[in-house]
């Protein structure tokens, strides 16, 4: 079936394609407009490798946070082993699978200019968007901290100056709804301007409880927005927003594999369990359970959790135009709170369940000034400074191997690791940067670069490692600490001619240094953790073709990444942990290929191409050697491609369509690259079809997620001390039908 929808679809574009040579240029591809250089610019004039996804393409894939992301972009993987928290999102292999609230990833999130610094909001739904753009590289200078593998800029829709309003809706298998709507115009004519929108999103879970009867894994979260657009005179614009998000969806209950073996016939060359033999009932985890049904959609466990998420942000995005410059404010105030209960060991015991309490709150403001001058200007430059104050406190829970306290008089045991353990801490950061960066025209076609920031984080960590609610102390550690750092870019762009550009880069980017956040019994797990750095050197091409019927972007790169910051696992006190330091130093280097083709009036193509080597360099850790190993999440070939196809009805409308794939090959989810760690390569394919009224304004179909329903691995955690891998697995496929509405 894969192999018959493949050919298909290449029949039926070699078809379109010969009808193409009949349609003239008018039918040239759609100019796309980023702000990746914090201004508006034409996608094939910035030097930089970029993918922008609008807001219609993203909800016909049926993306509603950001992990929906994942494999839409070259290089771009996102994941979770949480169901509303604490995403993992690499690009070209850079990034981090830390998921202590008091982290931060490799890629930033930005929403409407705004920093989302906490993993605890990176999962905030998606609705009312405008456009995505997926930065890959350092964005070291414009975007600052922590953006080592690239930013990922989301900007949602502004209040119009006329009435309008749009709603849609989805009804798909497991009984899941996705709404979302907004209204929008003037309150004041052309000079106060209001949009409300909304999003829910709930289904009834797609793992069965085989202990209690009950569907796990179900969704349910709602979020509202409220933006005014306030322009009082023709030189001040101020764009102000208040957000709300709210989950009250189960904590996500992966997949349990015993890997214990029971007989010496099941004991593999590592001494766990043999993959063969997973299933067989000869294997069991350290209390001899072993899930045997062979079920991937159903489970055992004894307690149900949920994953409670609140968030609230408010911002304002004030432009003042001066003539030949402009001003910009972007000030924010935002708070997540987190209290998730989750059964870690997934199974009928009491092996092990976390309680995730976690709060955060921040403070940004950025100013810039820079230039008005425009594409054709000799100079554009951009200078301004950035703070953010920030407090993250966490209280979560562990309480580990609680079937084994009636051992014990006093119910629990430290030296058996039996009993609650806790880390209560206080982590405050104060954040301050300078920036600037500048393009200047050399000649008539040739643009060099440079771009120059200086970054300081102050952080103050205040730890308590303790037993039985505070009971026992095990550590103490009150730190102060700053990392500071410069990075920068310099490149050059040359204009071939007006329809195809060269480029040339180099960016230095850096990941702030800090403090675990996670269990620690020992003072040397809290030495803070420095500083990692990424030298990024990068060539590229943007062209358009055939009277612009063609886009055609192609890089290639080169990463030096130093003093890397890596979250592995320990074993302490027959326990496994998982400890963050600056363990590897890592190369990487790869090329890609994006393309937009308009084969015909009727047919566009969408299409990305990853190659990607990234190894670790010289890395022992634990005693274990992981030298040249891959890096985890960071597989050598993604592809991803979308046909869309929109033909008028002799009776009215049009039939619109979409097909679309994506492929990845092998990635490891741990450092060790073991082979039960991993996953295989595998092809999603999905379709969606429907009718649009004349002039838009109605839309209605089918559609088909994960069509071939391939089940595979997101994440995978393994507890080896206690016996135990938890495989958190894909969507199962959905059906389901849909509805859209524009006024």
């Amino acid at each position: 079936m894969r192999a018959i929808l493949l050919a298909g679809c290449a029949a039926f574009a070699l078809t379109a394609g010969t009808a193409a040579a009949q349609d003239g240029p008018e039918f040239a591809i759609e100019e796309v407009v980023v702000t990746a250089q914090k201004r508006s610019e034409n996608l094939q004039d910035v030097p930089v490798s970029v993918t922008a996804l609008s807001g219609e393409a993203l909800a016909d894939r049926g993306v509603t946070n950001v992990t929906g992301l994942n494999n839409l972009a070259p290089g771009l993987r996102v994941s979770s082993g949480d169901a509303a928290a604490n995403p993992k999102i690499f690009i070209r292999g850079v990034g981090l699978s830390d998921f202590n609230p008091n982290s931060s990833s490799g890629v930033g999130i930005y929403v409407d200019g705004v920093y989302v610094s906490s993993p605890l909001a990176q999962m905030a739904g998606f609705f009312d968007i405008g456009q995505i753009e997926i930065l890959r590289g350092p964005q070291g200078t414009l975007y600052g901290r922590n953006t080592n593998g690239g930013a990922v800029n989301v900007t949602t829709k502004r209040p119009t100056r006329s009435f309008s309003a749009e709603a849609s809706a989805e009804y798909a298998t497991y009984d899941a709804v996705n709404l979302t709507g907004a209204v929008s115009g003037p309150l004041i004519e052309d000079v106060l301007l209001v949009r409300a929108a909304g999003q829910l999103v709930k289904d009834d879970g797609y793992t069965y409880n085989r202990l209690t009867g009950n569907d796990l894994n179900d969704t349910d979260y709602w979020a509202v927005r409220l933006s005014a657009l306030y322009t009082p005179r023709e030189d001040v614009e101020a764009l102000f927003q208040v957000n709300r998000f709210a989950n009250r969806g189960d904590a996500t209950q992966p997949q349990h594999r015993a890997l214990f073996p029971l007989t010496a016939e099941a004991a593999g060359a590592d001494g766990f369990c043999a993959p063969g033999f997973y299933g067989s009932g000869q294997c069991g985890d350290a209390f001899g359970y072993a899930d045997l049904d062979d079920d991937d959609r159903a489970t055992a466990v004894n307690q149900e959790g949920k994953d409670k998420i609140d968030l609230f942000g408010a911002s304002a995005h004030v432009t003042w135009d001066l003539g030949p410059v402009s001003l910009v404010s972007v000030t924010a105030y935002s708070w997540a709170h987190r209290n998730a209960f989750e059964n870690t060991d997934s199974s009928p015991a009491r092996m092990i369940e976390i309680n995730y309490l976690a709060r955060q709150r921040q403070f940004t403001q950025e100013l810039r000034l820079q230039s008005d001058g425009g594409p054709d200007a000799r100079l554009n430059w951009v200078l301004g400074g950035y703070y953010m104050d920030e407090t993250v406190k966490d209280a979560s829970t562990q309480d580990v191997l609680g079937d084994l306290r009636p051992l014990f008089p006093d119910g629990f045991s430290l030296a058996d690791s039996v009993g609650a353990f806790s880390y209560p801490y206080t982590q405050e950061t104060k954040s301050y940067a300078i920036f600037g960066q500048a393009d200047y025209r050399l000649t008539e076609r040739l643009v060099g670069t440079v771009g120059l920031r200086y970054s300081a984080d102050d952080k103050s960590f205040d730890y308590r490692s303790q037993a039985e609610g505070g009971l026992i102390v095990l550590l103490t550690s009150q730190q102060d600490k700053t990392f500071s750092a410069w990075s920068g870019r310099l490149g050059l762009r040359y204009e071939v001619s007006d329809d195809l550009n060269v480029y040339a880069t180099y960016n230095r980017g850096f990941k702030s240094g800090g403090f675990f956040g996670g269990l620690a019994t020992t003072p040397e797990e809290l030495i803070p953790y420095d500083n990692e750095q990424l030298d990024a050197y990068e060539v590229g091409l943007k062209s358009q073709l055939f009277d612009r019927r063609l886009r055609l972007n192609l890089s290639a790169f080169y990463y030096d990444y130093q003093d890397q910051q890596v979250f592995a696992q320990a074993l302490r006190n027959g326990l496994t942990v998982l400890v963050l330091d600056n363990a590897a130093n890592s190369e990487v280097y790869g090329a890609e290929v994006e393309a937009t083709a308009r084969l015909s009036r009727n047919l566009t193509i969408d299409a990305g191409l990853s190659l990607l080597d990234a190894k670790y360099g010289q890395y022992v850790s634990e005693g274990d050697d992981f030298t040249g190993n891959r890096l985890p999440q960071s597989p050598k070939v993604t592809f991803n491609a979308a046909a869309n196809y929109v033909r008028p009805l002799p009776w009215g409308g049009d039939v619109v369509a979409t097909v679309d794939a994506a492929y990845s090959s092998k990635i490891y989810f741990d450092n060790s690259n073991a082979q039960r760690l991993s996953q295989d390569g595998v092809w999603v394919f999905g379709a969606q079809a429907g009718w649009r009224a004349p002039g838009g304004g109605l839309e209605a179909g089918l559609f088909a997620r994960n069509l071939f329903d391939e089940t595979y691995a997101v994440s995978i955690s393994n507890i080896d001390s206690l016996g135990v891998d938890l495989l958190t697995l894909n969507r199962p496929r959905s059906l389901g039908v849909y509805v859209r509405y524009r006024y």
